[in-house]
């Protein structure tokens, strides 16, 4: 059996302290699996009838064995440990996200599962799969369509394209087991290159997780979401889980409906004693209608309402995407293995968003509007790649060495833009990127005291754009290699057995996306440089024990960085609503993270548990020739996001929610305030061994508010730029374990 890296240096005492600091007690319910028919299965779900002999592999088995019981149990324990030893080793901001609890309350989507992490601004649209996302100050420009900043990893292996764009792909939180949101440059560890760091969801497999379950919520704005997961330990050397996805939300604005269909799988197997690989299958297929933004005064009459011209134009997002992946481990001896892993993703976008612009031409005859300018996108993406990852336990050294290697092409048109139907091809597209990640990093425990984590990373990646204006036949085609050589020292100081200080020093850098070099500025074959910049962080993690089994933990940091050639998306003073991309030659992200939790013995079975994310943000331009120090649009100065619940050993829990966002600016000169707002919810459920049910309340005072806004150089009147926040809701959810 392949020995988990915990196992691997278990011996070395000091790690054991790590361990110690970082591990709260995990509880394992393990249930017999039962038969379920997979022509039942093709009925809840048609769109996966070809998947019916997938199904029936994880539920050919159902006799239990206690040798697998245990195994489960060893191994789910194992998968948190690492993964909390890691945050331990890290002298930096890291958070870990047990999956467990995105099913205490609704989870719609990533910015939902990402509410409770410091140092992450993330937003959904109108309460939908898009979502805003920013860590550290990353793509503060506000522009949906790229999402640059945050590298997504599944199981090591980047879902990110290689030219650094998350537009396509999100991942689905409640597919995975755990995930580690590692801010900034501490994302070493997964060889990331960019400025908000990276996060990788580890999928649940048979071995670790509760194999058979169903999940079935409801809520406002007619959300339905079901899902089916079937696995089982089909031997000693094989396991297999499938997971299926439907969900489905008529949303709070108008012309926002969206529905979604998934297919998770993986297949385990244990080729030898020292060999396990394990093969993923994904699909997805994710259409959303888009409300579109709306003026200050749209805002004001009637914030649910779809803008000006969503409704004419159908915008939409439509992408399908399927994935498959291998990841195999192959364990050298008790303190070293290699991990390497493959991956292959296709994606299907098809994305009206951008009406028809008539412009009345005078000249002779009757006058006759003409259409300059529309858009819908339609192209197909390819994504590949591979990974290696070495680990060695080396006396006193933990060191990790890997490589990332990705490639992304695509290939289609833009088209006119008639009611969301393609009136004629306008340009061709077809860009390309490649990218090469070297890393290596080493915890060097100098005394009982101290650790020292330095290590470099060194990054190649070539981007290529080619558009042609069918029209003309004019190429337009940026083309460059950007490369770096990014240094990290850091050092952990351990106080005692329950605390430690940390701080490090590092060097950013993140190279332009595709996206960003087609919509430079200079609208020629010039590219932009990269954004890079130097960070200092400081901070502290730990935790002290309260009586009765009680305890309060905090996670805090402080970060300083100077940025040069900053990428910021500028508003377009001739083509309102679209944006040109521009460096500015200085900026400065700073900040401050902390994540505090306690659990207070109220009765031998009862305890309050308070939670507190708080992030302080100062991001602005420094000394620049347009805008001076000017504060950055689109984050709040600070965010509030806590709850504090009763717990009773019998399951129960219930509490109140509250977000408490501060005011934040709409555009580059400052001159536009979006207000602040205070959120207050209301949550409770029940988690017995079988069964688990959940009510989330939001927003019970109808506070009106803006979730989301893009970004120009100063907002007018006409600027639709707004997205009105969730008024109040209410969502239940159901699991059924089996």
């Amino acid at each position: 059996m392949a020995v988990s890296w915990l196992d691997s240096v278990g011996s070395t005492r000091w790690l054991r302290r790590f361990a110690t600091l970082a591990v709260s007690p995990l509880t394992h319910k393990i249930r017999p699996h039962k038969l379920v028919v997979a022509e039942y299965l093709m009925k809840l779900f048609p769109f996966v009838g070809a998947s019916a002999m997938l199904l029936a592999l994880p539920c050919s088995t159902f006799a239990e064995h206690a040798k697998q019981v245990e195994e489960m149990l060893v191994r789910g324990s194992e998968l948190k440990t690492d993964l909390q030893v890691e945050q331990a080793l890290t002298p930096g901001g890291v958070s870990i996200l047990d999956s467990a609890s995105l099913m205490e309350r609704n989870t719609g989507n990533l910015a939902d599962a990402l509410r409770y992490i410091p140092g992450v601004w993330s937003t959904s649209t109108s309460g939908s799969d898009s979502i805003f996302m920013s860590s550290r100050g990353s793509n503060l420009d506000a522009t949906n369509y790229d999402m640059n900043g945050i590298k997504l990893l599944q199981d090591g292996m980047p879902v990110t394209t290689a030219d650094g764009n998350n537009h396509n792909r999100i991942i689905d939180p409640l597919a995975s087991r755990y995930a580690s949101i590692a801010r900034g440059a501490n994302a070493l560890k997964y060889g990331a290159s960019t400025l908000g760091g990276a996060i990788d969801f580890v999928t649940p497999t048979a071995r670790n997780s509760d194999a058979n379950q169903l999940f079935v919520g409801a809520g406002s704005f007619g959300q339905k979401q079901m899902r089916l997961t079937l696995g089982s330990v089909l031997s000693e050397s094989v396991d297999g889980l499938v997971t299926l996805e439907k969900k489905q939300r008529d949303g709070y604005r108008d012309h926002n409906e969206s529905e979604r269909e998934g297919l998770y799988a993986n297949l385990g197997w244990r080729v030898s004693e020292n060999i396990e690989s394990r093969f993923f299958f994904t699909y997805i297929k994710n259409d959303e209608e888009l409300a579109g933004a709306l003026t200050a005064g749209e805002l004001a009459a009637d914030p649910d309402q779809a803008g000006a011209t969503a409704e004419s134009g159908n915008f939409q997002v439509d992408v399908q995407t399927r994935r498959i992946a291998n990841k195999t481990t192959f364990t050298l001896g008790d303190t070293s293995n290699i991990e390497v892993g493959i991956y292959q993703e296709n994606q299907h976008l098809y994305h009206p968003i951008v009406d028809k612009v008539l412009v009345d031409f005078d000249g002779p005859g009757p006058d006759q509007p003409v259409e300059v300018f529309s858009l819908l996108i339609d192209t197909d993406h390819q994504d590949r790649g591979a990974m290696a990852r070495y680990n060695l336990t080396l006396g006193e050294h933990i060191i990790i060495a890997g490589i990332n290697w990705g490639e992304n092409t695509v290939s289609g048109g833009n088209y006119r833009n008639d009611g969301g139907l393609r009136n004629g091809l306008t340009t061709i597209v077809d860009n390309s990127a490649e990218s090469v990640e070297l890393f290596v990093m080493d915890r060097w425990h100098l005394s009982e005291e101290w650790t020292l984590v330095y290590g470099v990373q060194a990054i190649s990646t070539d981007r290529d754009v080619r558009n042609t204006t069918v029209s003309s036949g004019a190429l337009r085609n940026p083309s460059e290699t950007y490369k770096s050589i990014n240094p990290r020292i850091g050092a952990i100081y351990q106080l005692n057995d329950s605390v430690e200080l940390f701080g490090n020093i590092s060097k950013l850098y993140e190279a332009p996306t595709n996206f960003e070099l087609e919509d430079d500025a200079q609208a020629n074959n010039a590219t932009l440089d990269a954004m890079q910049g130097q960070v200092l962080e400081l901070g502290s993690r730990g935790q002290y024990e309260l009586g009765q089994g009680g305890f309060w933990r905090w996670d805090v940091s402080v970060y300083y960085a100077l940025i040069q050639d900053e990428i910021l998306s500028r508003d377009d003073p001739a083509a309102s609503g679209t944006s040109l991309t521009t460096n500015i030659d200085d900026s400065v992200h700073a900040g401050l993270e902390a994540l505090l939790n306690a659990s207070i013995a109220i009765s031998g079975s009862a305890r309050i548990e308070p939670l507190l994310s708080l992030t302080i943000n100062e991001f602005s331009f420094d000394n620049d020739a347009i805008y001076g120090d000017n504060s950055f649009p689109a984050a709040p100065s600070y965010a509030i996001h806590g709850e504090l619940l009763y717990r009773h050993d019998n399951g129960f829990y219930a509490g109140p929610t509250f977000d408490v966002v501060d005011e934040r600016y709409a555009d580059f000169s400052n001159s536009y305030t979006v207000d602040g707002y205070n959120l207050l919810g209301f949550r409770l459920g029940l988690n017995r061994e079988a069964w688990q049910v959940y009510l989330d309340i939001r927003n019970i005072t109808d506070e009106d508010y803006v979730s989301t806004h893009s970004v120009v150089n100063t907002v007018s009147s006409a600027s639709q730029i707004f997205n009105a926040g969730e008024p109040p809701s209410a969502y239940a959810g159901l699991v059924f374990r089996f």
